[in-house]
């Protein structure tokens, strides 16, 4: 279960400004001078699809390296299609050298994000370069130059608009294969950015969880023992349609049950319109567990999907002409899953209704014979969701950051 999308753990508003990891400095850095280097600004969509692509010729045949769409990424960075742009500012830079595209950078500024926790911090993202410390230099030169400029005190990342985009700098695991969820990058990335004086401030952990060969019993005598207790009990769904119309619901819980998560701010309507056409067409009934109360009303979810991993690779970011048949057959005859959504209402966290849902999607995995889920990120402190896995076969096979420089 990510942390990005516990299901109902506890947690605290973890590193957001903590002092004894966050270093500062008097005043933002400036790009160092890098002859060889050369900083241009996104401002055209052929500069946009650079900006996507490079990814793509970095991490070619990567065999850990899962390629994003590219249609969702233009989905998200371009202002008139993410909503998100109605309260975010952002902008996006390439480095050159010698003729050639070696980095790129974006630096985001969240203003609900300010409102809500207090720190006038942007954010970085889609943060990649080869291994040159000048690129790297005149990269975050640039955002942290730009952030300074727009009365900002720090910046912290890598982020997206949102907690539903892609976050976390890999700092362990770079030899285990990603998700569609999560980010890969080489294993040089930390040590330039220590270098630069960016330091700790949130760390997420990753789990493989294996599928027993049956729910234990004790899973399935609590089950009985939370569904009378609660008055709750799960969705039987048998198709993407009879799931629809809880789908914005859903997300009603999930702003309340992320309140405190880190950076979180919750998602707007029109984001959760977004999200609901983007991808709930998608979803599949043996993987999507809604938990209802008496009245109704949704109490918990978890949302899962087939591992797209090997797939993504396959399509290398394109749907069409024949990479939506890569996605398909992933789908058909999945043996590993991804844990991508979940939340519990806070008015029943740490009552049993989050190993309620998980027992039921157990059940499914087992019948459509997984043999093992991917749990995606969660926040290392949030203990209650990690709990989860002491029932299971599970390994922590990745870490990745959230860093933070402050100037002010």
């Amino acid at each position: 279960m990510n942390d990005r999308e516990q299901a109902g753990g506890d947690s605290s508003p973890g590193g957001a400004g903590t002092p004894e990891t966050a270093p500062s400095s008097p005043t933002p850095s400036r790009p160092p001078p890098a002859s060889g280097v050369l900083l241009k600004e996104v401002a055209t969509p052929s500069d946009l699809k650079q900006f996507i692509r490079f990814p793509f010729s970095l991490y070619r045949d990567h065999p850990c390296w899962v390629p994003p769409l590219i249609m969702d990424e233009l989905h998200t960075l371009r202002r008139e299609k993410n909503p998100a742009f109605e309260y975010c500012d952002a902008r996006y830079w390439l480095a050159y050298k010698n003729g050639r595209v070696v980095g790129r950078i974006a630096g985001l500024i969240n203003q609900r994000y300010i409102e809500k926790w207090g720190h006038r911090y942007a954010r970085f993202g889609w943060i990649d370069f080869i291994d040159d410390r000048e690129v790297v230099g005149a990269l975050f030169g640039a955002v942290e130059q730009w952030a300074g400029e727009k009365g900002m005190t720090g910046i912290h990342g890598p982020l997206g608009f949102t907690d539903m985009d892609r976050e976390g700098m890999l700092v362990e695991g770079f030899g285990e294969l990603g998700t569609m969820a999560t980010i890969y990058n080489h294993p040089y990335y930390p040590g330039h950015l220590e270098a630069l004086g960016y330091g700790k401030d949130a760390d997420w952990l990753e789990f493989e969880v294996r599928v027993p060969a049956q729910v234990p019993e004790k899973a399935e005598r609590v089950e009985q023992i939370v569904m009378r207790r609660l008055g709750v009990h799960v969705l039987p769904a048998k198709n993407a349609r009879e799931i629809r119309p809880y789908a914005r619901e859903l997300f009603a819980v999930l702003n309340q049950a992320y309140a405190r998560l880190y950076a979180f701010v919750p998602l707007s309507t029109e984001q959760i319109d977004t999200y609901v056409k983007q991808y709930f067409s998608f979803i599949q009934p043996d993987f999507t567990k809604i938990l209802l109360d008496a009245n109704g009303r949704v109490a918990g979810f978890v949302v899962a999907m087939p591992s797209l991993s090997r797939a993504l690779q396959k399509c290398r970011g394109r749907l069409f002409p024949f990479g939506f048949l890569h996605l398909l057959a992933a789908m058909r005859k999945p043996k590993t899953l991804d844990l991508y959504l979940g939340a519990v209402r806070p008015d029943l966290q740490n009552k049993g209704a989050d190993a309620l849902v998980m027992t039921a999607i157990t059940r499914s995995a087992i019948a459509r014979g997984i043999v093992s889920a991917e749990s995606n990120v969660e926040l290392e402190v949030n203990v209650a969701v990690q709990n989860h896995w002491k029932y299971y076969e599970a390994r922590q096979h990745k870490r990745r950051r959230c860093y933070l420089k402050r100037w002010a």
